[in-house]
């Protein structure tokens, strides 16, 4: 690692250009990108889904990107900072992590220009490219360089408006060429509206082995944690942390800036609010860095989120993406949203992409620059002085406490900026469905709550409906359980917010204790005790056609038949005693579910698998709550708006949150 502390702990380096400390060959595209590449032109109906998938325009479509090396890097890092490449070898930085979000610093910051400053050593080219928001590259400076020398680029910031991101190759010559450092610097005379540094808080529940591994992600990065205070964690679990083997190396990392804060389990929105109480407390930071306890951390993202603040032109909340922690190239969640008419949350964004099979140069989608309703609490900073203003967390437990708190900063003048190049590795939804256990009641309750808080719409738009037809989805499919819990979220609702903090004390409890009343939350087939039945044909593997279900007259049609069977027709008497048949997870779709009458269906993560057995009496029970449930918020919006509007400053004022730690302590 060079150890050039002149240029890397300037404050004037806004951005560094790293690579992994332990070279990760999964994670590598992310940081640089050594392939070679070109644009192949098809017909071809997968190419063209390809194509738009990668956000190609309709003139474009047929264009998709063709990998011609394979080529991963990892032999050419010699360094947190550097690397050296072969003879005539080529390698660029338009990455995840080392390209420059040009477009964001533009829209957001004082900054109107940046100077990219490169050390090198060898013979060899540096070439300075730059794209607009369609993906379009083009090249705009160039250097032949030799020697140990260290090269400078003036960039302005003035057309990218929509989008577009900096960034450089190297081009090795007959000899080796080595890159000692680079970091993205800001131009003379220029200087940030604050610099402020940051307190994180980490929130834990009997995560000890991710938890500890993350502090010493954070501890060990010696320019990164120049800008953080202090480091909490607040541990709410059974497994106290400081059990951990891990801890005292942790501790020795963070070299006294750690503080564990240990209390029961109000879930996230309480062990944030805790870190956000604390740290106002101390008056040491400007801003609080909240992360979850499952993440593995690139630590130069914390430093960019504080640097980025210091730079935006007014306070404002900054949020990291979201990678996938076990498929490491993968983007999880980019940039996300409220569609309002359900008020429902949601990436505005193609989810799971994945950089080694599309770098960024390849992916035009990824060029434009996106504004945001909300981030993700995996990553999220958030100046205190925000907190200071309009409290802290809703006291929901889990579940649409960090959407609600960027609706509500931004009310109150703080945007949210989702920031490039910063993310932390999170473990992704893909083998998660929290929306059919006891999340789901948090899922329902908070999603109503964050809607009578912030829906622009009368009456909340369509959210009524989009709940009704989820509750009829769930009874058709046998979900009784879940149904349930969304019912037991209306009626909570319907209390007034006053109750909520004593509620976040003991519902999950109560939530677990409703599970056992029903057959498919009850009963745990595990995955090596799931008898096997009769092969069936799946036809979508078959045809290659993915099934959509009935839909127009012929839906109409199909629910009127499965509403008359689901609720007068009792079930056969084999199908009470046992399971029929077993359907997988991505088979148990809404309308092949309500076919059969006792089905075994896995769970996401394929770990076993739950009993669904249609009970009529129940299905007209809830269908007749679910109808009048629904109709009777709506009916009541307005009053009940008011009454939670009017209730918010004080239900999330520190003063009220500092009634339930002392009562934790």
């Amino acid at each position: 690692m060079n150890d050039d502390s002149a240029a890397t702990s300037a404050p004037a380096v806004i951005q560094r250009v790293i690579f992994p400390e332990h070279g990760d060959p999964q994670s590598l595209p992310l940081y640089l990108d050594p392939e070679v590449w070109t644009f192949e032109r098809s017909g071809d109906d997968a190419a063209l889904q390809l194509a738009r998938a990668r956000g190609f325009s309709p003139d474009d479509q047929a264009r998709y990107a063709l990998r011609l090396t394979n080529n991963n890097g990892l032999s050419w890092l010699t360094g947190r900072r550097s690397l050296r490449l072969p003879p005539a070898a080529t390698v660029s930085l338009a990455s995840y992590f080392n390209a420059f979000p040009a477009s964001y610093w533009a829209a957001w910051t004082s900054l109107e220009s940046v100077r990219l400053r490169v050390r090198t050593a060898g013979a060899g080219h540096i070439i300075v490219f730059r794209s607009n928001a369609r993906g379009v590259v083009q090249r705009v400076d160039g250097i032949e360089v030799s020697g140990d020398e260290t090269s400078e680029f003036e960039l302005p910031l003035e057309s990218y408006l929509d989008g577009g991101w900096l960034w450089f190759d190297l081009i090795a010559g007959d000899e080796s060429f080595e890159l000692i450092q680079a970091d993205w610097v800001a131009p003379d005379g220029a200087s940030p509206r604050s610099t402020g540094t940051a307190t994180v808080s980490i929130t834990t529940l009997n995560r000890g082995d991710y938890c500890t591994k993350l502090l010493r992600e954070i501890g060990d990065d010696a320019e990164t944690s120049a800008v953080l205070d202090r480091v909490l964690v607040v541990d709410q679990g059974s497994q106290p942390i400081r059990e951990n083997i891990g801890y005292a190396a942790a501790v020795t990392s963070l070299d006294g800036r750690l503080r564990l804060i240990e209390q029961r389990n109000l879930g996230g929105s309480g062990g944030f609010s805790r870190g956000m109480h604390e740290t106002i407390q101390a008056g040491e930071s400007e801003y609080i860095i909240l992360l979850d306890d499952d993440v593995e951390i690139e630590a130069e993202s914390l430093r960019r989120a504080v640097t980025f603040a210091n730079w935006c032109r007014t306070p404002t909340i900054v949020g990291g993406h979201m990678l996938d922690m076990y498929d490491k190239s993968k983007l999880h969640a980019y940039a996300e949203g409220i569609k309002w008419s359900p008020f429902i949350w949601g990436p505005f964004t193609p989810s799971r992409h994945d950089f080694a099979d599309s770098n960024l140069r390849q992916t035009p989608w990824l060029h434009r620059r996106y504004d945001v309703d909300y981030n993700g609490w995996w990553m999220s900073l958030i100046p205190v002085e925000t907190l200071r203003e309009i409290g802290l967390s809703l006291p929901v437990f889990i579940k649409w406490d960090d959407a609600e708190y960027a609706l509500r900063a931004r009310a109150h003048g703080y945007p949210t900026v989702s920031l490039p190049g910063a993310a932390v590795w999170h473990v992704s939804w893909v083998d998660k469905d929290d929306s059919h256990d006891w999340q789901a009641f948090f899922h329902a309750r908070n999603r109503l709550v964050a809607a009578l808080l912030h829906s622009p719409l009368k009456r909340g738009g369509q959210l009524w409906r989009a709940n009704l037809a989820g509750d009829i989805k769930n009874l058709l499919t046998m979900d009784y359980y879940t149904v349930a819990m969304r019912h037991a979220a209306i009626r909570n609702v319907l209390e007034g917010p006053d109750q909520l903090h004593e509620d976040m004390v003991d519902r999950l409890p109560r939530l677990r204790a409703l599970g056992k009343e029903f057959t498919e939350s009850a009963t745990l087939v595990r995955a090596t005790e799931v008898p096997h039945f009769p092969a069936r044909e799946v036809e979508s593997v078959v045809s290659g056609r993915v099934e959509t279900g009935p839909h127009g007259a012929k839906l109409g049609i199909w629910l009127s038949r499965r509403f008359l069977k689901h609720a007068f027709s009792n079930p056969a008497a084999p199908a009470t005693e046992r399971p029929l048949t077993h359907l997988p997870f991505q088979d148990a779709r809404w309308f092949e579910v309500p076919m059969h009458d006792s089905v075994l269906i896995s769970n996401a993560e394929g770990s076993g698998a739950r009993w669904h057995l249609r009970n009529p009496k129940l299905f007209r029970t809830m269908l007749r709550d679910a109808v009048r449930l629904n109709l009777r918020y709506r009916s009541n919006w307005a009053s009940l708006s008011a009454r939670y509007r009017a209730a918010l400053p004080e239900i999330t004022s520190q003063q009220e949150w500092a009634k339930v730690f002392v009562d934790q302590d």
